[in-house]
């Protein structure tokens, strides 16, 4: 039988013989750097990068929420993407481990804004490197496993104004009206320090407990729903509160206390029915082997915005699997962010679900090219080169 093949094909398919006959990768260097800040709400501005090269050829990468709300930070946060860009400067894109060598110290050494600085240059080399290849980012990793992933709407950050227990729940009511099947809510925000007085601690767990009640009540017995502690307690009331909440069937139960102290969460999860999840800010390798190493999480929530990058990422979900954890990445984040993590998602043996900051601007789908889309509470893996997106820089400037 005869094969007609297109002129493109042909092409594209002499291009991967001339790749597996030993013939030169791309030859970019990496030029200049461009940082967009986009304004969002009073949780935090959204910092996208992109890397230039010679060839015209660019890059994206996002370091969004390294530096705390209303945009304090962002000052400083440019002035570390200045200062780890000075180590890719005028080199290739796919010299990613050379970057980390030179900055990976340095990045763990200097807390949350210098680990997301690093996070975010190392996003774009990846971006760059698949770009420069022809491939999504997922084809240098041992390809994809899924075609879409599950995602659950966090609605925290949409929920400012009316955090009432009828706020969250309107709020969720909206969310699986659009077709999120997983909500997730920090309904402890506010809970006053531990050595506040009894009365108030008991009168904001109650608060607590009742915007999950409103939440689960709305959205019926059906869809996920997650909650997010944050850190507020201590072991003892981490683990009363987690009873409280049997009733409303939690998917998870996130960070009753600090991830780091893994003897106190270990501890509260051999106590309690629910799944516990965590990890959002922790960095590198070195952060989780802990957490795996005590099993005091079910689920593992790296950032790739915060962890080290996709590559400590993808580290960091190896060691989890070895140890029999899921990963569900943090990912309360702008959509560049969100498109990078699909990529890392779509091989990982291990993953369960997304996260997605739902409602924080109406604008958001439009940010990027192609607009971002969810359907059915899913987002489809883009077979598109690198990420599979560009940055709508108009917008991004409109919203500056």
């Amino acid at each position: 039988m005869l094969l007609r093949v297109s002129r493109r094909q042909w092409i594209m398919g002499c291009a991967g013989l001339a790749l597996l006959r030993g013939a030169e990768r791309p030859r970019l260097k990496i030029t200049d750097m461009e940082v967009f800040v986009v304004k969002v709400n009073v949780r935090g501005n959204w910092i996208f990068v992109r890397l230039k090269t010679d060839l015209g050829l660019t890059g994206l990468g996002e370091a969004s929420h390294g530096g705390g709300f209303l945009g304090e930070g962002d000052a400083q946060m440019q002035a570390q993407l200045a200062e780890y860009f000075g180590l890719v400067r005028g080199g290739s894109p796919f010299e990613i481990e050379a970057y980390r060598a030179r900055g990976r110290a340095r990045a763990k050494a200097g807390g949350r804004l210098a680990a997301t600085a690093f996070s975010a240059i190392e996003q774009a080399q990846w971006d760059l490197a698949a770009k420069a290849l022809g491939a999504p980012l997922y084809e240098l990793f041992g390809g994809k496993l899924r075609n879409e992933l599950d995602v659950y709407a966090n609605i925290n950050r949409a929920t400012n104004e009316d955090r009432s227990p009828a706020g969250f729940a309107a709020n969720a009511s909206k969310a699986v009206e659009e077709g999120f099947r997983a909500i997730k809510a920090a309904p402890f925000d506010d809970f006053p320090k531990l050595d506040a007085p009894v009365g108030e601690r008991q009168k904001f767990t109650e608060l607590g407990i009742a915007r999950v009640e409103a939440i689960r009540r709305a959205i019926g017995p059906h869809p996920n729903l997650l909650v997010d502690c944050h850190s507020h307690f201590d072991p003892a009331l981490g683990v009363e509160v987690a009873r409280r909440l049997e009733p409303q069937n939690l998917y998870w139960y996130e960070e009753p206390v600090a991830p780091e102290r893994v003897e106190e969460s270990a501890a509260i999860r051999s106590k309690i029915s629910q799944r516990m999840a965590g990890g959002e800010l922790l960095f590198g390798l070195e952060g989780f082997a802990p957490v795996c190493r005590w099993r005091s999480m079910d689920i593992i929530m790296p950032d790739v915005k915060h962890c080290g990058g996709i590559l400590e990422a993808l580290k960091i979900s190896a060691l989890a699997e070895a140890d029999g954890i899921l990963v569900a990445p943090h990912n309360p984040s702008g959509p560049v962010a969100t498109a990078a993590s699909v990529q890392l998602c779509a091989g990982l043996p291990n993953f369960l679900t997304l996260e997605y900051a739902w409602g924080e601007a109406s604008w958001r789908k439009d940010l990027i090219i192609p607009p971002e889309e969810f359907s059915n509470g899913k987002i489809r893996v883009s077979d598109r080169p690198g990420f599979g997106i560009e940055l709508n820089e108009r917008l991004a400037r409109e919203h500056a």
